[in-house]
């Protein structure tokens, strides 16, 4: 390699370590909190801590409620049952629809496209009120169910516009073949559709769980028992008007990210295979 070139590679590959360094170093402070024995900051630039320990991640484990009942294991299990049935609401809601939406012709079919999309221009703060509303005449306050609704009002038009523009470049040739040779209209979208989309839902399952995985303010606003709230808010309840427990607040902050970086090494091969470059010839 002549010195042109490899100067090239060597400044790539230092541009490319000062990024992963900026990257990575919040994330080196918050565990280097976690595991120390200080309830604040380090005044150094290296946040790792001179004498490391668990007892932050002891506490929030061991953390009970008034009858003596562990609350951790509680919460996270509130949290997987939400963020996994809005997951599995959104996406079997969405794929029919977002198959429909790019394959059939029927009227109000931009309309409805163009109401989904207006639907994520608004926060969700903006509808908690009549969300809060309207689970309290149902009953469904401090319930997952109804956090679990509330969630799925979101997921479902977000998941719509990935998935249709996913179905719209898979190619109608591969649908029209499997015709000539009787198969149904449920066939088409069980056996060819969705195993060739497998990418798009993996990535939108992905982005739903994510999102009812982290969202504080609506889980909030409609949980209020310290048995039935979800792991964000949880974290929340380590910050008071007067001191924070930065030690416990980090501790658990890194336990909530471990559930979604084991996602993401688990579907990774998910996300970049079962495409349909090949699937028609020509």
């Amino acid at each position: 390699m002549t010195p042109a070139p490899l100067l090239r590679q060597l400044g790539r590959q230092a541009a490319l370590l000062a990024v992963s360094i900026v990257t990575l170093y919040p994330v080196l402070w918050v565990v280097g909190i976690a595991l120390s024995a200080d309830a604040g900051f380090g005044a150094g630039l290296w946040p790792w801590p001179e004498h490391p320990t668990l007892d932050n991640f002891r506490r929030v484990l061991g953390a009970t409620d008034a009858l003596g009942e562990p609350v951790f294991a509680r919460q996270l299990l509130n949290s997987v049952v939400v963020a996994a049935a809005t997951t599995l609401v959104g996406i079997v809601l969405s794929t029919t629809a977002a198959y429909g939406f790019s394959r059939f012709s029927f009227p109000g079919k931009e309309q409805g496209l163009q109401a989904f999309l207006i639907t994520q221009m608004f926060p969700g703060v903006v509808m908690a009120i009549p969300l809060y509303i309207l689970l309290d005449h149902l009953r469904l306050l401090d319930s997952l169910t109804g956090l679990t609704l509330v969630y799925a009002t979101t997921a479902v038009p977000f998941c719509v516009w990935m998935l249709k523009g996913y179905f719209d470049t898979i190619p109608r040739d591969l649908e029209e073949a499997a015709i000539m040779d009787g198969a149904s209209q449920w066939t088409l979208f069980t056996r060819i559709v969705l195993p060739l989309a497998r990418p798009a839902i993996v990535v939108t399952a992905l982005f739903s769980f994510m999102t009812a995985w982290n969202e504080f303010i609506l889980a909030a606003t409609f949980l209020n028992d310290e048995r039935s709230v979800t792991l964000p808010v949880a974290l929340q309840r380590h910050v008071d008007a007067f001191s924070t427990d930065w030690g416990a607040f980090a501790a658990g902050a890194v336990i909530v990210s471990l559930p979604v970086m084991a996602l993401f090494f688990l579907l990774q091969k998910h996300l970049v295979g079962g495409l349909t470059a090949g699937g028609v010839k020509g």
